[in-house]
């Protein structure tokens, strides 16, 4: 395996979380609906507006990477949701299985082609960067969930 393939697979393994700390998966997982817009000793975020957050900018960072012509939400307004909880049930779902979606495209992305090169539409940005920066946000705000869910109590120990 060459060291291009090398890296390919540590970004894709980075992007799926886990190693080091638990996976998004892993800290939505039965997450109960009553707990999910519960912002807890006045912290400014529940679980799922931190949930909508990530998809939100994930979606974000893989339309940047793949259309010259996407217009990216205002920053931060548009990031983050209003609302402290989602609609019902199937709002919840949806959003946890477009993050799954979003992430599994933009690993396809990763793997098409040089992800060295200049986003041709950016300003300096590559692909790489963009996997980088993706890995990161999402592994934060994993983090933010699973303090939450403690001080909710909803955390496996």
């Amino acid at each position: 395996m060459d060291q291009h393939q090398i890296l390919i697979n540590e970004l894709i393994k980075l992007l799926e979380g886990g190693g080091a700390h638990a996976t998004l998966k892993d800290a939505l997982a039965n997450v109960p609906a009553d707990k999910r817009g519960v912002k807890p000793n006045g912290l400014p975020y529940s679980i799922w507006q931190l949930t909508e957050h990530i998809r939100i900018t994930q979606w974000d960072m893989l339309e940047f990477s793949k259309d010259g012509s996407h217009e990216s939400p205002n920053w931060p307004d548009d990031y983050w949701p209003d609302e402290s909880s989602p609609a019902d049930d199937a709002a919840w779902e949806k959003t946890i299985a477009q993050i799954d979606t979003d992430r599994n495209e933009f690993i396809a992305l990763l793997k098409s082609g040089d992800i060295y090169a200049n986003i041709p539409h950016g300003t300096g940005q590559s692909i790489l960067r963009e996997a980088l920066q993706i890995a990161d946000h999402t592994a934060y705000h994993t983090a933010e969930i699973v303090l939450l869910r403690r001080l909710l109590g909803i955390w496996k120990s």
